[in-house]
C-alpha cells in the first residue's frame, strides 16, 4: 500500500482500534494462479505476538482455506471510515475532489486449528463480540454438525500498515472546512470520519 508520510500511522493503539471497530475484514490470498478474497469477521488478540494475532472461522465450503497450506503470507484489510471530500469545503482554491479514509493492512501466515474445545471457544467469543441478545447455546448435535462445516484459523501478524488519509497535508483552515462539512452531515460514515479527524488533524469542534 502506498502511504505518504503525512498519512502513515504506526501507533499500535490506533491500529488496534481500527481493527476492533471495523472487524469485518477482507482476507486476500493467492492460489498460485490468481488472487482470492473473502469477507470475514476477525477477532484481534493483541497479546499474542509482536503485532498481535487475528482469529476467525471460515466456511469449509469456501476454497480459500486450502490456500493456507502453501505457507504464503496473506493480507487482511480492515476498512475504517471513509467518504467523499468536496473541493468546495477548502479555503485554498483551486482544488479538486478526493476521497478520505482510514485503513489497516495486516499480513501473516495463517494456521488452521481443529481442536473442538478451541473452535467452540472461538465461536462463542465471536458471537459475544457482536450479539448481546443471544446466548449462543445450541443443541449438542446441531452444534457439532455446524462446527464440522467451518475451518478455524489464526494469523499471527508479521507486519502491519496503517494509513489515515484525512487531509493532514492540507492547511489548518482547509482541514477545518472539511471537518465542519463532515460533522454536519447526517451520514454515519462522514460523522465517523470527522471524529477521527479530531485526533489526527488540526481541527476543533468549536473553531
Amino acid at each position: 500500500m502506498y502511504i505518504p508520510a503525512s498519512f502513515h500511522v504506526d501507533d499500535s493503539a490506533k491500529l488496534a482500534a481500527v481493527i476492533r471497530e471495523h472487524s469485518f475484514a477482507t482476507l486476500v490470498t493467492h492460489d498460485g494462479a490468481a488472487p482470492f478474497a473473502s469477507h470475514l469477521p476477525m477477532l484481534f488478540r493483541p497479546e499474542l505476538g509482536p503485532h498481535g494475532t487475528l482469529v476467525s472461522p471460515m466456511a469449509r465450503a469456501t476454497a480459500q482455506w486450502r490456500h493456507f497450506a502453501d505457507g504464503r503470507e496473506v493480507l487482511a484489510v480492515f476498512h475504517g471510515p471513509h467518504g467523499y471530500i468536496s473541493p468546495s469545503w477548502y479555503q485554498t482554491q483551486p482544488a479538486v475532489p478526493t476521497w478520505n479514509y482510514a485503513t489497516v493492512h495486516a499480513y501473516g501466515v495463517p494456521a488452521m486449528f481443529d481442536d473442538p474445545e478451541r473452535v467452540a471457544t472461538l465461536l462463542g467469543e465471536t458471537v459475544s463480540a457482536y450479539d448481546s441478545t443471544w446466548s449462543g447455546e445450541l443443541p449438542g448435535e446441531l452444534r457439532d454438525r455446524l462446527m464440522q462445516a467451518i475451518v478455524a484459523f489464526e494469523i499471527p501478524i508479521t507486519r502491519i500498515e496503517g494509513k489515515f488519509k484525512l487531509g493532514q497535508n492540507r492547511s489548518p483552515a482547509d482541514q477545518q472546512g472539511v471537518f465542519d462539512a463532515l460533522i454536519a452531515s447526517d451520514d454515519p460514515g462522514n460523522m465517523a470520519l470527522a471524529r477521527m479527524m479530531l485526533t489526527e488533524c488540526a481541527v476543533s469542534e468549536n473553531p
